[in-house]
């Protein structure tokens, strides 16, 4: 059957291919045999989440597939105890994970709620509500507002009908729907205005349909199961780390089997074997898989705790090294609670009307001084208007706002809570209406004494094409005449002007040209526009005879809408989160970049974009009516859609913020972002938005507005729906990242000692030849399990570091494992393993007299003694070591054992019981009579202790100026727009660095450079040929050439040299070298920003916008002041040449205005704007800069 042409069929045409019946509906019969037939009406995945496949993810992977190998190993040996400890760890882990996704997939099922459960069907002449999923083809259904659409429909009958299709198509209005044919076979989805798709909402009005499709067959089913053909999901940096560890273990216990072996001149009995397999099963960190499997479920408990449900596991590990969040706007960064937030009257001013939501209380402010720019707006001065001070024009803007709507509110009984039914926009003039006590319900009720009352006569719904409704009401209790009917008319503000000839002014109505009407209305629309508020004008006029054509009952809309009274307009609103605008601020901070994709139009974005931080406030104006877009950060998206992939990889960089937005191209620029490298984290709510949460890395539905499909195409759902806890998710992953790192550093450093004090001891054989264990399998599987692992598994309930959410992401390339922590690890693993052997090599052949006994790996005899008290010895220095060395991994910038990490000895609480029952445990190996020398074949020991104290100082300590990768680089970090520009995370001007914020004077731990202050540093000595750790301006001037940057004039190099030289000694030395390329590198992104057609300059507009952009409030009288110095030094020969400011003269601009803006702020002290200066030192200050 054809389910895609429909809409080209009369309504009796479907009803006939469907064997249906337009008036009756199906026989309830028919409509059985139609389930078995098709099936139920529900969307059925492709690859359903199944406990098994949950079970089966836990146990694949090459780690538990190790430890399996290890634990048969161990059996096989007979070394039960070990083996069976492996065998339940794997179990544990298993069951662990097991139990958190499997809670998660039934959480997404309870989170399931957005097809309706019931729906009103026509079945053999006869209405009745039966269970959506009950629905089949040829059914009848009829809709009301607030309606949520059960099936693909065939709308035959239509009366005010609209739909919201945003989960569908990402439209943000409603679409009005009619019942008539549209030709046209390839008309769009979102064009075929006579049918109604499954999940979308009927805000308005009443219809009928015949439902044509179901199932898997409806669009939405098309989409879903478009996304089970999607490509698997490549492992997470973790997961790859995590299974070339496991390789890289197993084949190094296959080369200490086969070192074993060789010692021993591969002379092979059981001893050798069995102490060949004990040495292999060690390698293994028994405890990583269960450490690793918890820190993830902790980290998960934790989001679920700020309302985020966490479907993947390794969804949070991606999370720590997100890039890019590519967000939606409303109901995310957003409210989602349209409110009436202004007002204005003609001849009057601005009104401020407070309260957000449905709950209709607020209060109205009226300004006192003229409004100019919105910078200065918060100054004015406003004064509060009670009900009974409201003017006659401002009761008549709030009379239209409630009866010219077909939305209603409603207070729940029981809860006490607010809510609405209808277009959003008709929501938010309602509650405004009824805030200053003209709601709909008041104005209808004609048993009120204070107000007359109204009745509707008819209504000309909104029609999109002439953008404005109509109703025409009537007061009651007065005489039937017709001066008491009344059209009420709202709509967009350029076709209300079109039907007005006359302005209420005050409480006389004048008349006036449409023209002089635009003049006046339109810089108060320009400016609502520009604070992204959504403007509507109203409008009403009496009716007389002549209007109704003498007959009261015949409304026609051409006569009625003409010759209206203008009164006023309204703003209105999606206000901004509270906490959004702080969320956006720690993103930058972070180096992570927030792009906004909307359906809004490309002001209302912008505007929303500004108040969160998103982008400047100097990026896309309004003015004079039309469109000043000076930066592609702002872009709609039919622009960015028509560029192709290599012109989007010419971008500097891809915009943040994306206008009429279309799921096609939230997927086009999550492309663009991997062809760049980085992670992106996507939200979407809606069917349409299901694409890209599959095609980014991780997906982020929403809890509350998402649909069940976008639900089971993400990895993280957001009960609240809040911007802000994504970036709460973010910190989370990366402080489960940097725990990870911290403990695997533990286990593997632990597990290496263990190995390194084994196999020295392969060089000791008792008398019958026996090689002597320096420690007893018992004591090496309790220093694995109850001494190893605790402290481990603490660090993972680490707190996230002061830095976490100020630093950029990590490099995704970058794993666990890079050469800096190989080093620190095998480093540790050596001292320990060393100390931990010096210890017994002390007690048995310095202090003792090196008798090995006979047999004393199995049975304590007294030639055994001196063996014994070594490896008591050795385990109590082994267990302490073990036990101090998490403390080393907590901070790897931090000396052992130093005061701060004593001061912070007890701020991990589960480390410090962990370290306190490490060595309740060992005291009582060492000292249970019959537990030490049966079970751990060792002896108590008394002034050992000594030994113990002095190797376990330095144990765990490390190299100087050693370290993680978490003091370097990062990725994507400094530089450009984000990551260092002018908004508050970073270097820039007026970020938390640049020239006074010190961003970029961070340096490494001592000892450590990275990469490329490594080729920095070539490129200073290759100039510094003097030795003098220091440049002058020509030697800057030539390292910067080698650098690939274009050779800069002296001019600037000087200007250059003088940001950092405090002493005048006119040169710069390395650490300032190192600042000012990453200030060039911030330079260069903003300079091509501006340098649209790439030609190397930029005119003086441009250089103006650049400027702002940095954040200096400069006129332009004072860029054509620093135009004109260039011409001087250029030549206005060569300026003509270059086609305006060159790269190096913007940078010489820049440096030149910082330098006068810190001049002017230092004899500013009283910070009034204005200094006062002499003859004398207005020349010296001028010769100065």
């Amino acid at each position: 059957m054809n389910y895609t042409n429909y809409h080209t069929l009369s309504p009796a045409d479907v009803a006939q291919s469907l064997h249906s019946d337009l008036v009756q509906g199906l026989d309830q019969q028919k409509a059985t045999e139609l389930i078995q037939l098709h099936g139920q009406n529900i969307l059925v995945s492709q690859t359903p989440i199944t406990w098994p496949r949950i079970l089966f993810r836990q146990v694949a992977n090459p780690m538990v597939l190790v430890l399996l190998a290890a634990s048969v190993l161990g059996f096989s040996i007979k070394d039960y105890g070990e083996g069976a400890v492996i065998l339940v760890i794997i179990i544990l882990n298993s069951a662990v994970g097991f139990f958190q996704e499997f809670k998660a997939e039934k959480t997404v099922e309870s989170l399931k709620k957005l097809t309706s459960p019931t729906s009103k069907v026509l079945r053999d002449g006869k209405l009745s509500n039966i269970q959506t999923s009950d629905i089949v083809l040829g059914d009848i259904l009829l809709f009301n507002a607030g309606d949520i659409i059960g099936a693909d429909c065939r709308l035959f009958e239509t009366m005010n009908f609209e739909t919201d299709e945003a989960l569908l198509t990402g439209e943000t209005l409603p679409v009005s729907k009619f019942s008539h044919i549209i030709p046209d076979p390839e008309c769009p989805i979102g064009d075929r205005f006579n049918l109604c798709y499954t999940s979308t909402i009927v805000t308005k009005g009443k219809a009928k349909g015949i439902v044509y499709a179901t199932s898997m067959n409806t669009e939405v089913g098309k989409i879903a199961s478009k996304l089970s053909n999607t490509k698997k999901t490549k492992k997470t940096t973790l997961s790859q780390s995590m299974d070339r560890l496991s390789y890289s273990l197993l084949a190094l216990s296959v080369v200490f089997i086969i070192i074993v072996l060789a010692v021993n001149k591969f002379k092979i009995n059981a001893d050798i074997i069995i102490y060949a397999i004990s040495l292999a099963i060690t390698i293994i960190p028994e405890g990583l898989m269960i450490v690793l499997t918890l820190t993830m479920a902790l980290g998960v408990r934790q989001l679920s705790k700020q309302k985020a449900l966490v479907r993947q596991l390794n969804a949070l590990e991606t999370l720590g090294a997100v890039t890019d969040i590519c967000s939606d706007k409303t109901g995310t960064i957003t409210q989602s609670k349209m409110a009436v937030v202004q007002a204005w009257i003609p001849n009057d001013n601005i009104y401020d009307i407070s309260g957000l939501g449905f709950e209709p209380i607020g209060k109205v402010h009226r300004h006192i001084e003229s409004e100019t720019t919105n910078e200065e707006r918060s100054h004015n001065k406003s004064i509060e208007i009670k009900q009974n001070e409201l003017s006659e024009p401002f009761k008549q803007l709030s009379i239209i706002s409630a009866l010219c709507n077909a939305s209603e509110i409603k207070k729940d009984i029981e809860t006490g809570e607010w809510s609405g039914v209808g277009d959003s926009t008709e929501i938010a003039l309602q509650v405004f209406s009824t805030k200053v006590g003209f709601g709909k319900n008041t104005l209808l009720d004609d048993s009120n004494n204070n107000l007359p009352g109204w009745i509707i006569l008819h209504e000309f719904a909104f029609d999109s094409s002439i953008k404005r409704m109509t109703v025409i009401a009537e007061k009651t209790g007065n005489s039937n005449t017709n001066n008491n009917k009344i059209a009420f008319l709202k709509g967009a503000t350029e076709k209300v002007v079109e039907s007005c000839t006359k302005i209420l002014d005050g409480n006389s109505v004048k008349p006036i040209t449409q023209q002089q009407l635009l003049q006046l209305v339109n810089s108060k629309v320009e400016f609502m526009a520009n604070q992204g508020l959504r403007v509507v004008s109203l409008a009403f006029r009496e009716l007389d005879n002549q209007d109704v054509n003498n007959n009261p009952n015949v409304f026609i809309r051409e006569d009625i809408e003409k010759e209206m009274i203008y009164v006023g307009l309204v703003g209105i609103c999606d206000p901004p989160r509270p906490e959004s605008k702080a969320s956006v601020e720690q993103c930058l901070g972070g180096g992570i970049k927030v792009h906004m994709l909307t359906g809004d139009h490309l002001f209302t974005a912008s505007a929303i974009a500004k108040q969160v931080g998103i982008i400047p406030y100097t990026i896309c104006e309004k003015t004079d009516s039309s469109v000043i877009q000076i930066d592609p950060l702002v872009v709609t998206a039919d622009r960015f859609d028509k560029m192709s992939n290599e012109e989007i990889d010419c971008l500097p960089e891809l915009p943040l913020v994306i206008a009429r937005c279309t799921p096609d191209t939230k997927v086009k620029l999550i492309e663009a972002l991997h062809r760049r490298k980085r992670i992106v984290a996507m939200t979407g709510d809606g069917v349409n938005d299901s694409p890209s949460l599959k095609s980014s890395d991780v997906g982020i539905s929403m809890g509350m507005a998402g649909s069940d499909v976008a639900k089971q195409a993400s990895s993280i759902i957001l009960t609240d729906d809040n911007f802000a806890t994504i970036v709460r998710a973010i910190a989370e992953g990366r402080r489960l990242f940097t725990n990870v790192e911290k403990f695997i550093r533990c286990l593997i450093g632990g597990n290496i000692a263990k190995l390194v004090c084994l196999t020295i001891g392969i060089i000791y054989k008792d008398a019958s030849g026996h090689i002597v264990f320096p420690l007893s399998p018992v004591a090496i599987l309790t220093n694995n399990l109850l001494t190893a692992t605790p402290p481990a598994m603490s660090l993972a309930t680490e707190r996230a570091p002061d830095d976490n959410m100020k630093k950029p992401p990590r490099n995704p390339k970058q794993g666990l494992f890079n050469h800096e922590v190989i080093l620190d690890i095998i480093f540790h693993g050596l001292v320990i393993g060393l100390l931990s052997f010096l210890s017994f090599w002390l007690v048995l052949m310095y202090f003792g007299d090196g008798n090995l006994g006979n047999n004393c790996n199995k049975e304590y005899t007294e030639q055994c003694e001196t063996l014994y008290r070594a490896r008591g010895t050795n385990f109590a220095n082994f267990t302490t070591l073990l036990l101090i060395f998490p403390y080393s991994c907590r901070n790897q910038r931090r000396q052992t054992l130093s005061p701060e990490m004593i001061k912070d000895f007890c701020s991990n609480m589960f480390l410090f019981y962990s370290f306190i029952g490490g060595m309740a445990i060992c005291i009582f190996a060492l000292y249970v009579p019959g537990v030490n020398t049966g079970l751990f074949k060792h002896l108590s020991i008394s002034w050992e202790w000594i030994i113990v104290a002095i190797s376990g100082y330095p144990g765990g300590g490390r190299p100087q100026g050693g370290g993680g990768y978490q003091g370097g680089g990062g990725y994507q970090g400094g530089g450009g727009y984000q990551g260092g520009g002018y908004q508050g995370g970073g270097g820039g001007y007026q970020g938390g660095g640049g020239y006074q914020g010190g961003g970029y004077q961070q340096r490494p731990p001592p000892g450590q450079m990275n990469p490329q202050n490594q080729q920095l540093m070539m490129y200073f000595r290759s100039v510094d040929t003097d030795g003098s750790g220091a440049l002058e301006a020509d030697e800057l001037q030539r390292a910067l050439t080698n650098g690939d940057w274009s050779p800069f004039s002296l001019d600037t190099v000087r200007m250059m040299i003088g940001m950092f030289d405090r002493d005048n000694s006119g040169t710069i030395g390395f650490d300032e070298f190192v600042s000012l390329w990453k200030y060039i590198e911030d330079w260069k992104q903003i300079f091509w920003r501006f340098d649209a057609d790439r030609s190397g300059s930029i005119a003086n507009n441009e250089l103006y916008n650049a400027l702002q952009a940095f954040g200096f409030k400069i006129t332009r009288q004072i860029v054509d002041a620093v135009v004109n110095k260039i011409k001087i030094l250029e030549g206005a020969k060569r300026f003509r040449d270059i086609g305006g400011i060159s790269f190096d003269r913007f940078i010489y601009s820049c440096v030149l205005i910082k330098n006068l803006d810190d001049t002017f702020k230092q004899k500013d002290q009283d910070r009034d704007g204005m200094i006062q200066l002499n003859l004398e030192t207005f020349i010296i200050l001028s010769l100065k800069n």
